[in-house]
């Protein structure tokens, strides 16, 4: 029906469409029916047999490849893709003490990293572990940013301690990680000087780590394992993992116990008198052993550490007057005096009159002209004195006992930046060297050479070249000695007999009283001695001057076990203590103390100690 005007529509129009279509299916039939007549079809079916075959063909011939001549370069690509090889780090071998006892060792510690690209929120992520860091704003902005960078691997804390690393893995905070990793440990602060130190990766930078670095590193190993897509290991038939080696032991001939205690005594007297730095070493005698080498050094903020390095060996200084022992003794073994031999010495002198190099030295104290042997020369450290009996001998005569006494070359320590000190060859002394290097100026030693120079006198006349590694372990346990000290002889035994008198009547009344040791005698010499300043003068530019007190003896006096070094850089200028006999002495006198309760030392059965009075021969005391 039509909606609009009610009519209905004819029944005509839908018969008229249906003839259309049936009229246009069999066009389309008529139309396949002509192609398929014609053979258009066959060439196609024809071209797609062919191509398929040729596929087939290559599939085959790349397969065969494959499986032949090219199998070699994907059998190892595969291995590669699903291969891991991880180094395992050989442990650091420690480094004992002459009793065993550890001064550094390996300690476990975690590296704690992240996967920035893993970070869901770097600036959360920053802020908690801050926390636990303990770092300041501005770390923790430093901190955010690296997090936020493009990298796969950024450090968060390296070698951190078990429980920091711990408590940030605890947060499980995406995108962070850890490994473990060995770290190294000292037992003791005032060791960080002498042990030195290694980098993050376990090798040596300073001190004994890095001059025994070779020993005591190990060999990484390598950890190998096949792994499925997802990462996880895989079993296999064959194990080409190869296991770490340790590296080797390094024993030393330092005390932990006399080494932690001189380190307390050097660093109270050092802060006590405000100097810029202290040095200690105890050595056997005999062996030329190190039972302990001390430096102490003022930081910024008014402590004092060993951290700065070990300056008993790579600073050098003029001895002053220590040096007077090298002088006497080369005099009295070439017979040119007797200890009794007296020389008249004037209270200052002047040298080089009218030259360029005029000037006058002054004794060590104000006196008038007087007798003096040499006795008193060495007990009350007279300059002038030591000037005349150095003068019985030609130049050339004392610089060749000087070389033989071990100055101007490095000891066969050969510590990392060892000094080779300062000895010029004779004919080059110019002007007051020629008069000064008698008792102790124009030339240099470390604290090393000195003590090294002074043992001569103590172990009978013969050097013995400082020693501080007794051997190795191995990672068998097979302990590997190294060989013992060189020695060389510079003055006869008898001459070294008489030394040690004078030096113990320097204990006993002259300069180094403070040196004294209840019941024992204890022999050395004082030394003070200005500080050559960077204008190339001893004065300051504001006319003040800089100290170097030192000390250098032996005990028992009579058969020496131990010689002992202590010297004080620069102590308060104006302090009475800033003298050899007053600064550096009384710590001889602890230190001896240590020996004598650690090590039973005793006296023999004539060593009474030193006598009440002064004897008259050396006149008043000064």
């Amino acid at each position: 029906m039509n909606l609009v005007t009610g009519t209905r529509r004819p029944r005509r129009d839908t018969r008229q469409a249906s003839e259309i279509v049936r009229e246009r299916a069999r066009k389309a039939t008529k139309s396949m029916t002509t192609d398929l007549q014609g053979g258009q079809i066959r060439p196609r079916l024809v071209a797609m047999y062919l191509l398929v075959t040729v596929l087939l063909l290559m599939m085959l011939l790349r397969t065969g490849y494959l499986q032949t001549i090219g199998s070699d370069k994907y059998r190892e690509a595969s291995m590669d893709q699903r291969t891991r090889v991880d180094t395992v780090r050989a442990e650091r071998g420690s480094i004992l003490d002459r009793q065993g006892l550890e001064l550094a060792l390996p300690v476990p510690t975690r590296t704690v990293f992240a996967d920035p690209s893993a970070i869901v929120d770097p600036i959360a992520t920053a802020r908690a572990l801050a926390g636990i860091l303990q770092i300041t704003p501005e770390e923790e902005i430093a901190l955010a940013e690296k997090l936020q960078s493009k990298g796969s691997f950024v450090f968060i804390s390296r070698q951190a301690p078990q429980e920091i690393a711990d408590a940030m893995l605890a947060l499980q905070l995406p995108g962070i990680s850890s490994y473990r990793e060995a770290s190294r440990a000292i037992t003791s602060e005032g060791l960080r000087a002498l042990v030195g130190r290694t980098d993050p990766d376990g090798v040596g930078i300073a001190g004994l780590e890095i001059l025994f670095n070779d020993t005591l590193t190990g060999v990484d190993g390598k950890s190998i394992r096949e792994v499925n897509s997802k990462g996880q290991s895989i079993a296999t038939g064959v194990d080409q993992s190869t296991e770490a080696i340790a590296g080797s032991d390094l024993v030393t001939t330092i005390d932990r116990n006399i080494q932690f205690q001189v380190d307390t005594i050097l660093t109270q007297q050092t802060a006590r008198l405000g100097a810029k730095s202290g040095t200690a070493i105890v050595m056997d005698s005999k062996t030329g052993e190190i039972y302990a080498m001390s430096t102490m050094r003022r930081n910024e903020d008014g402590t004092y550490s060993a951290d700065s390095g070990n300056f008993a060996a790579v600073e050098a200084y003029e001895p002053g007057s220590v040096a007077k022992v090298f002088s006497i003794s080369a005099a009295l073994n070439e017979g040119t005096v007797e200890t009794n031999s007296t020389f008249k010495v004037p209270g200052a002198q002047v040298f080089f009159k009218d030259t360029e190099w005029e000037a006058t030295i002054k004794d060590a104290y104000p006196h008038p002209l007087e007798d003096m042997s040499v006795r008193k020369i060495l007990v009350d450290s007279s300059n002038l004195g030591t000037i005349q009996v150095a003068q019985t001998m030609p130049p050339q005569k004392l610089h060749d006992y000087l070389k033989r006494f071990g100055f101007g070359n490095k000891t066969e320590l050969n510590f990392p930046g060892e000094s080779n000190g300062l000895l010029a060859d004779a004919d080059k002394w110019r002007g007051l060297e020629k008069v000064t290097t008698s008792y102790g100026y124009g030339y240099a030693s470390s604290a090393l050479q000195l003590i090294a120079g002074v043992n001569v006198v103590a172990n009978g006349g013969t050097y013995v070249a400082p020693r501080i590694v007794s051997g190795t372990i191995d990672k068998d346990g097979i302990s590997h000695p190294a060989a013992a000290s060189a020695t060389h002889p510079v003055i006869k035994p008898e001459t070294a007999a008489k030394m040690r008198t004078l030096m113990s009547e320097v204990v006993c009344f002259g300069t180094a009283k403070l040196a004294k040791i209840n019941g024992l005698t204890a022999a050395g010499k004082t030394g003070t001695g200005y500080k050559r300043q960077d204008n190339g003068t001893y004065l300051k530019d504001d006319g003040s001057r800089a100290y170097f007190a030192s000390f250098v003896g032996f005990l028992p006096a009579d058969e020496p076990r131990f010689t002992v070094l202590v010297s004080i850089d620069e102590p308060d200028p104006a302090s009475r203590d800033r003298f050899g006999g007053t600064a550096a002495a009384p710590v001889f006198a602890n230190i001896a103390q240590v020996l004598i309760n650690e090590l039973d030392i005793r006296p023999s059965a004539t060593d009474a100690g030193c006598p009440a009075n002064r004897p008259a021969e050396l006149g008043p005391a000064h």
